[in-house]
């Protein structure tokens, strides 16, 4: 077999493969026998058939698989001996010219090469940001904390901050919902108003356009579609079943107990730095999502290369389970071609700096979670054994070994770009983050 690389430009190539009688006969032949041997072909008896007739019959089929198979093993070895970086699978030029009574055949492939690059990922500044827990929110947090330990005592009548539970009802729009409002929680003044001073059997009638802050709110406490709630504006009957108000739980040693455990915060001052803490721990991986997208848009943007267009069109073309049309093709190389040069840049950025991630490593990070959700039982000190055999267990799975995977390199890659990232601190409230990050 003869294999011969001719390169067409920096990113394409063609591949031809000669195979000779030598490189098939004798593996033709043996199966030939083998087929004599035991081959039903009407008038002969099973082992007695003419070699001729057997391959008049079977021949050219075994002639096909065959030299297809070393085509396809000699065009696999090549490109791993030569360790060609190829996009997609080469592509057959000449399969429909073959000739298969010659004795000789030659096959042109295609290729698409990867491009030659170089990635600086501190050639643009990215903002990261560094979560706070301000005090509004600390002291917000602390509210809700002595609600929701809280008790609730019933009223005759309503007043600000009190709770009123009842039904919504609006026949044009179906809607029959028995839900508890907070009057604190309405963005609506004048529903504020109307409903300030209701007293258990009142029926009030109330404007949804504007009564709560975001649509989810409207979705919930009317029982509409999502695209109902989208700037809903009817008339809304409410009946008032019950009125309460929430006595708020004292900030005393039973409260921070039953909350992180006995002794473990004694004060308040220590209880808003508990809260601080364990907010800005979640927080931190909000912050980190956001950079690592940022910094993967920014290489994208920012580390130019070409690449074989003409013929990944080709290969997306033919490569599905369905052949596609030229202008789909097309269509779908536009709307991948940027996911195909992050996966580019990814594995350049991983080659070179030995990002992969090794058996021991996602062992090592399966121990840990298991760990982690032991603890949350707790089971604070599991033993090795244990630990092993649960780790086991679960890298048995495949899909959980690419789940685990997945969160691993993910979590390489960003401490590798919080390491050499150029990037540009930002110290904001929750707030602002979500509104700077995500209008």
């Amino acid at each position: 077999m003869d294999i011969k690389k001719k390169d067409v430009d920096a990113l394409n190539a063609v591949v031809t493969v000669v195979i000779s009688k030598d490189d098939y006969q004798e593996k033709v032949t043996k199966i030939l026998n083998d087929y004599k041997k035991t081959a039903n072909i009407p008038g002969f008896r099973k082992g007695h058939i003419p070699m001729g007739m057997v391959k008049k019959q079977y021949g050219k089929s075994v002639l096909v698989e065959e030299v297809n198979k070393l085509l396809q093993e000699g065009l696999h070895n090549y490109l791993t001996q030569e360790k060609l970086d190829v996009l997609g699978n080469p592509l057959p030029k000449n399969v429909t010219e073959i000739n298969w009574d010659n004795e000789e055949f030659t096959f042109e492939f295609d290729l698409g090469l990867s491009p030659s690059f170089k990635v600086d990922v501190a050639k643009k500044s990215v903002t990261a940001y560094k979560v706070v827990a301000d005090k509004e929110m600390l002291n917000n947090q602390v509210k809700t904390i002595r609600k929701q330990y809280g008790k609730l005592a019933s009223k005759t009548i309503a007043a600000k901050g009190d709770e009123i539970t009842g039904t919504f009802t609006n026949e044009e729009k179906g809607i029959n919902k028995s839900t508890t409002i907070e009057l604190d929680s309405l963005k609506g003044k004048p529903q504020v108003k109307a409903l300030v001073g209701a007293k258990k059997g009142d029926v009030i009638v109330l404007k949804t356009k504007g009564m709560f802050a975001e649509d989810h709110e409207s979705q919930k406490h009317f029982e509409v579609s999502p695209e109902d709630a989208k700037g809903l504006a009817v008339d809304v009957s409410f009946a008032v079943e019950e009125v309460n108000t929430r006595e708020m739980a004292a900030l005393d040693q039973a409260l921070f107990d039953k909350l992180f455990g006995e002794g473990v915060v004694t004060s308040e001052k220590a209880l808003k730095e508990k809260i601080k803490e364990d907010a800005e721990k979640q927080f931190a991986q909000q912050s980190d999502q956001k950079m690592l997208n940022d910094v993967v848009e920014s290489l994208i943007e920012n580390t130019k290369f070409d690449l074989p267009k003409d013929f990944l069109e080709r290969w997306i073309q033919v490569s599905g389970e369905k052949i596609m049309t030229q202008e789909e093709a097309k269509a779908e190389y536009i709307r991948s071609e940027k996911g195909l040069r992050y996966q580019l840049i990814e594995g350049k950025l991983r080659a070179e700096n030995n990002l992969q991630v090794t058996f021991e490593e996602l062992k090592a990070y399966s121990r840990e979670m298991i760990k982690g959700q032991m603890a949350q039982f707790g089971q604070l000190d599991p033993s090795e054994e244990e630990l092993d055999n649960i780790a086991s267990r679960i890298l048995s799975n495949q899909e959980e070994v690419k789940r685990l995977s997945e969160q691993l390199n993910s979590n390489k890659l960003l401490e590798f770009f919080k390491q050499n990232a150029k990037l540009k601190i930002k110290e904001v409230s929750y707030d602002k983050f979500i509104k700077d990050a995500y209008a």
